[in-house]
């Protein structure tokens, strides 16, 4: 007995370091997620200028998110199943590289070319491609690193990270365009290329993470999960795409009416832009506190009520859109709430879906529904100066239905594993070398 407490007081010390050194590398991870949401956050109230400055049409102007969200959401899975396989940072780091790289290249084609529109579409593209290999994987391996309730702390945090990028960036894109509206540009490259580094240095992944046995047992490891899981993995990759694609669009749409209708400059827009969004990165930092506690009972509840409340927002804010700036931002103060409920719930539910050595393909093909939504949403609102209630309305209806399924197809018990169902009276941080071999085997049942 006296043994076994000598070698359990032991064991304690390399559990708090273990401890410490995940939430070393979680802050790191946090780093991408934020400056992903850069790419197009950062550009949204700027959008504006743009148009004028290279005589584009709104719908135009909405394509350089649209052409960044759409090769994004097309190489996401690829850029997965390629990490399950040869490991997340020997994909993240080229990829933040590339995605930085691209960045620089639009904004010294805006620089020094007198019609930059094709030359910053294409540079737009390409760093699109870069940022397919990024934040779904820093989901993964935050999966990967936190095997307890736990989870859904660091899940939150990351989308917390991400929210955090959509408050900072439309300010900082704004105070970036009053020196010249392709500065924004720039900011990209200053700031990845650090970030890659981070993620190649400090980011040590397990050697056991990989898949083995070949492609053939990997795709039937996965055609069993979706095959088991196929309702509730639909309905959670569809709430991450409804949410993000009524995010942006109305963020777009609200950019230039702030300008049309109202006069607000760059900067006073970005600040008013950030109001909602900055809602949503306290409520993603909230949500995903709670869910640590109760995971298992309150996700599916959240992710209704959250889009619920973006449903309701849509209804209300084509009322005042035109005519309150005041009341408009407090009626999407309520969306960035529902935005921020939703998110972090889905983000564990999609990550706890499948074990480590699949998780990888299953978080990116969330990613790529994710930027779909993304890259709808400027173009499709687009359509709300002339159909500003059927846009509206249309978006509504799209955010409640669902939110029905939601409520009959998500099945938390058949997303997450027992481990993860637990009313947060234990727990703590459960590392990849100490849960991975009983994960893994739980995971090849048809039901976890």
């Amino acid at each position: 007995m006296a043994q076994h407490a000598q070698h359990r007081n032991n064991q304690q010390p390399s559990k708090q370091e273990d401890l410490k050194s995940h939430t070393r590398k979680l802050w790191v991870l946090a780093t991408v997620p934020f400056i992903m949401v850069l790419g197009n956050s950062m550009l949204i109230p700027v959008l504006p200028k743009m148009m004028k400055v290279m005589h584009l049409s709104l719908f135009q102007v909405g394509l350089l998110i649209t052409i960044f969200s759409i090769p994004a959401g097309i190489i996401i899975p690829f850029a997965g199943a390629l990490s399950d396989h040869v490991g997340r940072r020997v994909i993240m780091t080229p990829a933040l590289l590339v995605y930085g790289i691209a960045g620089l290249g639009a904004g010294i084609s805006a620089w020094i070319i007198p019609h930059p529109y094709p030359w910053i579409m294409g540079f737009r593209l390409l760093q699109g491609i870069g940022a397919g290999g990024t934040y779904q994987l820093a989901m993964a391996v935050a999966g990967d690193m936190f095997q307890s309730e736990k989870r859904a702390g660091a899940l939150g945090t990351l989308e917390a990270a991400n929210g955090l990028g959509k408050v900072i960036s439309p300010i900082a894109g704004s105070a970036l365009a009053l020196i010249v509206w392709f500065a924004p540009f720039f900011v990209y490259g200053l700031l990845s290329f650090p970030i890659a580094a981070g993620i190649w240095f400090l980011i040590k992944e397990p050697k056991n993470q990989k898949v083995e046995g070949g492609m053939s047992q990997y795709w039937k490891g996965l055609a069993t999960t979706f095959k088991t899981k196929t309702g509730s993995i639909l309905t959670t990759f569809l709430g991450g795409a409804v949410v993000l694609f009524v995010l942006f669009g109305v963020l777009s749409y609200l950019a230039d009416i702030l300008e049309k209708n109202f006069g607000y400059g760059e900067f006073t827009r970005g600040l008013v832009i950030a109001i909602p969004v900055l809602a949503s990165a306290v409520m993603s930092y909230i949500s995903g506190t709670v869910l640590q506690k109760r995971l298992a009972q309150w996700s599916r509840p959240i992710v209704v009520i959250g889009m619920g409340l973006i449903a309701l927002a849509m209804v209300i804010e084509p009322f005042f859109a035109t005519t309150n700036p005041y009341l408009a931002i407090g009626i999407l103060v309520i969306q960035g709430i529902g935005t921020g409920s939703v998110l972090p719930s889905i983000n564990t539910l999609v990550t706890s879906a499948t074990s480590s050595k699949e998780r990888g393909v299953v978080t990116s093909l969330y990613g790529s529904v994710r930027f779909f939504g993304v890259a709808m949403g400027p173009p499709i609102f687009a359509m709300a100066m002339t159909h500003r209630y059927l846009t509206f309305w249309g978006a509504a209806a799209l955010a409640a239905v669902t939110a029905v399924l939601s409520w009959f197809f998500i099945n938390e018990k058949l997303m997450l594993p027992k481990n993860l169902r637990g009313g947060g009276s234990g727990g703590g941080v459960r590392t990849m070398s100490q849960t991975q071999s009983k994960t893994d085997k739980k995971s090849r049942s048809p039901v976890r």
